[in-house]
């Protein structure tokens, strides 16, 4: 069943879906989310194609929100809204809006959205071309849990990449990375079979794919191994291969459709991997409104540091010049110790060592004023005494010394 109404309004609208689903015999509300599908005309019956065939596994409220263009300044200042609903048949397992907005109007997508939204359901925006650079922050896009986009829509789908780095918030995902779930998978799998230790990756796919590039920046992140980026002519991914210390294992799909997995000492399989069509793609990412961390580390990885290992963090000579907080303290400890210990054995010698005395003086013996005379040597002075001191001297003690040797000798 299909209504069309031409500038109206949103209560309106509600008016019209309730009145439509009496008509077919339905009055309740079995609905479980809210799609909102933002496109233009262009793209529009691709996009309502591939969400009425996801709403029979997910049955949806669907909305489209096509901005029409104005050609002449006066159309641009009237502000109109044209609608039509389909409940049924026509609009697959749930009920579809599809909302043509021009003048003004165009800009305030979100006040007309708001009130056709479902109580109490997840809502999910997509994007199949013309997304914009910061999802989240877009006034649609601040309406949903999940917000999916496709780069590989855009004109330059790697530079895309970045740019879905840098504005990333949870909740974000992209058709690109739902594409490459099945390889993933498939590869994980190969992994749990075998107890080698990956040792190099490449991918081989298309130039401007960038499920390409999100799976190879998801191996690069995960195995932490350097990843080689080769082309090919396509279909999309044809190939990975994982060098490990125990053999090569390969992942090869050249007609689009079926691939063969080869692991070393096993035999070759044959395993399904054909291209999905974008109603699959869509069906995948409403079975799961939480964040997608892997998605988000794997994008995070970033195109420039795939391309160029030396802008890792390990290869930062910075990194490894920075002090790691252990060794520093590990030996200011040892030098502390150490001048610990010199002190210890400075004290004990002092300690050990009596304040220096006056030579004793004798009787009769020549040099009473404690003078030696000139040219005489210490064997011919008195006492004891001298005996000390030519033993200090033998030595290569210092005049200095003779005290301690005399009452050592005492």
């Amino acid at each position: 069943m299909k209504i069309d109404l031409t500038d109206t309004t949103a209560s309106k609208i509600n008016k019209a879906l309730v009145k439509a689903r009496r008509a077919i015999g339905t009055p309740a509300v079995g609905m479980v989310l809210t799609l909102v599908i933002v496109t233009d005309e262009e793209n529009a019956y691709d996009a309502l194609k591939s969400a009425g065939d996801a709403s029979r596994e997910h049955p949806s409220r669907t909305v489209v929100v096509i901005k029409r263009v104005s050609r002449s300044p006066r159309d641009r200042t009237r502000s109109r809204l044209d609608a039509e609903v389909r409940v049924g048949a026509d609009a697959g397992a749930g009920e579809t809006v599809v909302l043509r907005l021009y003048g003004e109007v165009a800009d305030h997508a979100q006040s007309v959205v708001l009130p056709l939204l479902l109580p109490d359901a997840p809502v999910v925006v997509w994007w199949p071309v013309n997304a914009p650079l910061d999802p989240a922050g877009d006034p649609l896009g601040a309406l949903a849990q999940r917000r999916v986009t496709d780069t590989y829509a855009c004109e330059q789908p790697v530079r895309e990449l970045a740019a879905r780095a840098d504005s990333y918030a949870p909740g974000d995902t992209d058709l690109s990375w739902t594409r490459i779930t099945p390889w993933r998978s498939m590869l994980a799998a190969a992994l749990d079979q075998v107890t080698c230790e990956v040792q190099g990756v490449e991918v081989e796919g298309e130039e401007s794919n960038p499920s390409c590039e999100l799976l190879a920046m998801w191996l690069a992140d995960r195995l932490d191994v350097p990843v080689k980026r080769s082309l090919s002519s396509g279909p999309g991914l044809t190939a990975v291969r994982l060098t490990t210390d125990c053999g090569p294992i390969v992942l090869d799909r050249a007609d689009g459709s079926l691939a063969t997995l080869s692991i070393h000492g096993q035999p070759k399989r044959a395993v399904a991997l054909k291209r999905r069509d974008t109603s699959e793609l869509i069906a995948e990412e409403l079975r799961r409104l939480d964040p997608d961390d892997t998605y988000a580390s794997a994008l995070r990885y970033g195109v420039e540091r795939l391309r160029n290992p030396a802008h890792r963090p390990a290869a930062d000579p910075g990194a490894r010049k920075a002090p790691s907080g252990e060794r520093p303290a590990a030996v200011t400890r040892g030098l502390a110790e150490a001048s610990d210990a010199l002190d210890a054995v400075s004290r004990m010698l002092d300690e050990a060592s009596p304040a220096p005395e006056e030579p004793a003086r004798e009787s009769g013996a020549p040099g009473d004023s404690g003078e030696r005379p000139a040219g005489e040597s210490p064997a011919k002075g008195a006492g004891g005494a001298a005996p000390a001191e030519a033993a200090a001297e033998g030595a290569g003690g210092s005049p200095a010394q003779a005290p301690v040797n005399r009452a050592v000798t005492k």
